[in-house]
């Protein structure tokens, strides 16, 4: 029990510094020090950084993938189960700090772990978003369209909404965010 203890607190551990510090800036040293651990603890569950790196991610694409099933109810419409999803991971979104700090250092350094990181997590979402897209044409809930070009737009618009725009304007809360998308989204969409 000890064991699986040790590896989940250096997990939190190395997903908070990776969240601080972005992916270049992190160490060995630091997530020891943060897991309140030897740096040789670490290693007996990771063989470097781009491995602890690599779970972190997998963790966070798997828990976003949870949220979204979560909330899903085949019986309801799209746009529906669209801002149910959309809710939830407006609330992940606190803990998406590492989302964004990878974002931004890929935007200010070019890192190409964190670049490759926000790939992995873009590819998992959008293959999620087509599969929705497809059914709700499948179902004629909206009108003909590409599910890849619609889901592309719906990530992106997500991501303006509820980061980019915040270097510029108020952060919106939930409900502006909700409208916006309602606006952009359902108002184009909806048959």
């Amino acid at each position: 029990m000890a064991v699986v203890d040790r590896r989940q607190q250096v997990l939190q551990a190395a997903a908070k510094s990776f969240s601080l510090f972005g992916y270049k800036a992190t160490t060995m040293d630091q997530v020891a020090k943060i897991a309140n651990v030897g740096k040789g603890t670490i290693y007996t569950f990771f063989t470097n950084k781009e491995q602890l790196f690599d779970e972190i991610l997998r963790d966070m694409m798997m828990e976003m993938k949870t949220i979204a099933e979560r909330e899903i109810r085949r019986d309801r419409p799209f746009f529906d189960n669209l801002h149910r999803v959309l809710d939830a991971l407006l609330e992940f979104r606190s803990e998406q700090e590492l989302f964004i700090k990878l974002s931004q250092e890929n935007r200010e350094f070019g890192t190409p772990q964190a670049g490759e990181g926000l790939e992995k997590i873009e590819n998992v979402v959008l293959e999620y978003l087509e599969r929705e897209v497809q059914q709700a044409l499948q179902q004629g809930e909206i009108k003909p369209c590409d599910p890849k070009i619609v889901s592309v737009v719906m990530f992106r618009l997500y991501i303006v909404l509820t980061a980019e725009l915040n270097k510029t304007h108020t952060p919106l809360d939930k409900e502006q965010i909700k409208m916006y998308f309602h606006l952009f989204l359902a108002e184009g969409l909806a048959q």
